[in-house]
């Protein structure tokens, strides 16, 4: 029996399709941002594929871009939703665009911040639009603030039976089966690349043990973050009393969260992970990571 094919939004798959295959990310870049991106624009800065370094498994979750004229891009995978999205990914683009610069240089150094966001869950309940654009404007006049940040929010659920290149790939990202990807592939030479490498990829024992390794790291860490925030529930519980009980159980939870978080940025530490590397795993910002780190520490 054959073995299923490997998924395009598995962080590994995805980065290797779209962060070593440059026609590839800029057919995606082209439909989302609806810009004449073309591969001799684009240099892929992220993630850096080392065979030394087996043990990180999710040391890179997205595939940063520099382009020539059209900013820094950062595109990413995002399989689960939680609260703090909004504000990580505000942060990191954000960040994009601070570090553009250093010491001594100028503001003219600067260009946009891009971050495009590929849900695999729904993140917007009041429309079934499945691409959300969000940039600095002038609300009363409806001009965009030139030069600036903006973060796409594309949702794969919402992906509907039209013929728009950014829904052709919302329909490549759902793919799980050889005839999706062929009768997507048939009608765009991009897709048939990236059909390629996946196929070839699935049928590569090293190729789908890395891919299986990502997953796994991932779930496992998503089941950490919920024992802990289970652990702050209990705490609550057991700490409530009948006068501010909603109050107690809410600050246990976020207690008994912290705690959690502590417990494993504490054991990444030990592995020699970097604040960096810790950040992105956890999806937490920087000053965060540095800030339980410190905690953590103490608990030693």
């Amino acid at each position: 029996m054959n073995k299923p094919l490997l998924s395009p939004i598995n962080d590994y798959v995805f980065k290797r399709v779209f962060g070593e295959h440059l026609p590839v990310l800029a057919d995606l870049l082209q439909a989302v941002l609806a810009m004449p991106v073309t591969e001799k624009d684009i240099c892929v800065v992220s993630p850096i594929f080392a065979a030394d370094k087996k043990d990180d498994k999710l040391s890179a979750l997205d595939v940063k871009v520099d382009t020539r004229e059209y900013g820094v891009i950062d595109v990413e995978i995002q399989l689960e939703y939680y609260d703090e999205l909004w504000k990580r990914f505000q942060y990191y683009t954000a960040r994009m665009y601070v570090d553009q610069i250093h010491s001594g240089q100028d503001y003219s150094q600067l260009t946009r911040a891009i971050s495009i966001v590929i849900a695999d869950f729904s993140f917007f309940t009041y429309d079934d639009a499945y691409h959300h654009r969000f940039r600095l404007f002038d609300e009363q006049n409806g001009v965009a603030y030139p030069g600036s940040i903006e973060i796409n929010i594309l949702e794969i659920p919402k992906r509907r039976g039209n013929n728009t290149k950014i829904n052709r790939w919302l329909e490549f990202f759902a793919a799980r089966t050889e005839d999706q990807f062929m009768q997507l592939a048939q009608n765009n030479v991009a897709m048939d690349q990236a059909w390629g490498v996946i196929k070839c990829m699935s049928a590569d024992e090293k190729e789908r043990a890395e891919a299986e390794a990502v997953e796994k790291a991932r779930r496992d860490m998503v089941a950490r973050l919920r024992s802990a925030e289970l652990k702050g529930l209990l705490e609550g519980k057991k700490a409530g009393l009948e006068e501010g009980k909603k109050a107690g159980l809410e600050e246990g939870k976020k207690a008994g969260l912290e705690e959690g978080q502590q417990l494993i940025i504490g054991s990444m530490l030990a592995q020699d992970l970097t604040f960096e590397q810790i950040s992105k795993l956890t999806r937490l910002p920087l000053d965060v990571v540095t800030s339980l780190a410190a905690k953590a520490k103490n608990l030693q």
